[in-house]
């Protein structure tokens, strides 16, 4: 009852606003916050590479995903020293509390438990089974000026498209053949990197697999339990408007940072599900993670029976774990660890309009609905929204159906279906040093002419 009560109350610091932690003394929240993003992130990291079939040392992730993060965590997770011991990770953040753990259960990646949880104080969570093997994607020369192709991806690797970026891999497909790949050292083919926002458009696409099965609908009401109350005007926000972005929901900052459920050991339906509207529905474009963890809030009954490693082993994402919080709700607005050729298949899935293999595993026009900038549109920057994707609709040089799934730190998943073409790039990009993803597409193109 002690711990509950005092991991009831550390969430409740982690649940304020950056700004807030920022000005609070002590720092206690920012310490805890520091410790359980270096605990998840060296046990995602280490024993999902071990899992594929790589290896990754704590040094490594040092070294790449903990350099360059969030300014306030920065300085406090250098200090900090993680602890591995078999599937468990700690770090020590008090001479008081407990450390923050993370677990690793095979096949599903690593959780961060709440606050003040001592190791064996929960049930032993089930193994997720895994397909272990997957016919490998084909190679094939480049059709057009393969010597342009491969100057373009040097350029990516020596900061051509960004000072300061660090590129650990691409993968090029055309017309379903991987035509360039490469990798920094420490990574390769088999080294799953987390996804951050790549996992929203990850969500879509199992929503997609839902409606595809006669599942969902969604141009109904999200049917989240907590707005089903009398005259609760969150009953109207549908599975649609969550997608877009469009929900109306008060969100805290831009891109609704959700660090307590991340890294604090919250959950999402204690997190998402209790925000007020801000704007009616549909009238508002507002990015943020709450939008994506409520539309797979809404969908979760649909995982008992097909759990979202079914639709990514069906693609040959075999080397995919998509991770949840403590208390089993999937985290699909960022936790998704994975490789460049499994995100090659995924795009490929849409350059085919939802259709592997012969089967089709996501509804006719399915495609066009994601990547069509309905409704309320991002006022600035270069690309529009479309339904969990991103719309190149706003780039120079790049075909007009080019849409994409972009993550934090460099993660871009860009497809062309009318060039059958899709693009991965993956990066580990410090805060404030952004890669050029539209260029770096418009001369991957240009050499595929």
């Amino acid at each position: 009852m002690k711990h509950a009560c005092r991991a009831l109350i550390l969430a409740a610091v982690l649940a304020l606003p950056t700004a807030a932690l920022a000005q609070a003394s002590p720092t206690a929240g920012h310490r805890a916050l520091a410790a359980g993003y270096k605990a998840l992130t060296v046990c995602s990291a280490v024993h999902t590479a071990q899992e594929a079939g790589a290896s990754r040392t704590p040094a490594s992730v040092e070294a790449n995903e903990l350099v360059g993060i969030y300014p306030e965590l920065q300085p406090l997770i250098a200090d900090m020293k993680a602890e591995m011991a078999g599937d468990i990770v700690s770090v020590a953040w008090d001479a008081v509390a407990p450390p923050r753990i993370a677990t690793h259960t095979p096949g599903r990646g690593c959780v961060i438990e709440p606050m003040a949880y001592v190791v064996g104080g929960a049930p032993a969570r089930a193994p997720q089974v895994r397909r272990t093997s997957a016919p490998p994607l084909a190679t094939a020369p480049a059709q057009g000026d393969a010597a342009a192709l491969t100057g373009a991806v040097d350029r990516a690797f020596r900061q051509g498209f960004g000072v300061g970026t660090n590129t650990t891999g691409v993968v090029v497909l055309q017309n379903g053949r991987i035509v360039a790949e490469r990798y920094a050292p420490d990574f390769g083919p088999l080294v799953p990197q987390r996804t951050w926002s790549v996992a929203k458009s990850l969500a879509g696409t199992l929503i997609g697999a839902a409606v595809q099965r006669g599942e969902v609908d969604v141009k109904a009401p999200a049917a989240i339990a907590n707005w089903r109350g009398p005259g609760d005007p969150r009953g109207a926000i549908t599975l649609e408007a969550l997608m877009r972005m469009s929900s109306g929901l008060t969100s805290d900052t831009a891109g609704n940072r959700t660090d307590a459920l991340y890294f604090g050991g919250t959950a999402a339906d204690e997190q998402a599900p209790g925000w007020p509207l801000l704007a009616p529905v549909g009238s508002t474009y507002r990015y943020a993670n709450n939008d994506t963890l409520l539309a797979v809030m809404a969908i979760a009954p649909t995982f008992t029976a097909h759990p979202p490693a079914e639709l990514f082993d069906r693609l040959g994402m075999t080397h995919t774990f998509v991770e949840t919080d403590w208390r089993g709700n999937y985290i699909l607005s960022s936790q998704v660890w994975t490789t460049a050729r499994d995100l090659a298949r995924f795009g490929q899935l849409y350059v085919q309009d939802g259709v592997w293999e012969g089967e089709r595993l996501l509804p006719e026009g399915w495609r066009a609905f994601v990547s069509t900038p309905s409704g309320p549109q991002p006022p600035t920057g270069n690309f529009g929204y479309g339904a969990t994707f991103w719309v190149m609709n706003r780039s120079e040089g790049v075909p007009a159906d080019a849409f994409a799934a972009f993550g934090n730190r460099g993660q871009y998943v860009v497809i062309v279906p009318s060039r059958d073409v899709v693009i991965v790039r993956r990066g580990e990009d410090p805060a404030g040093k952004g890669f050029d993803v539209a260029a770096f597409a418009r001369d991957v193109l240009a050499a595929l002419d």
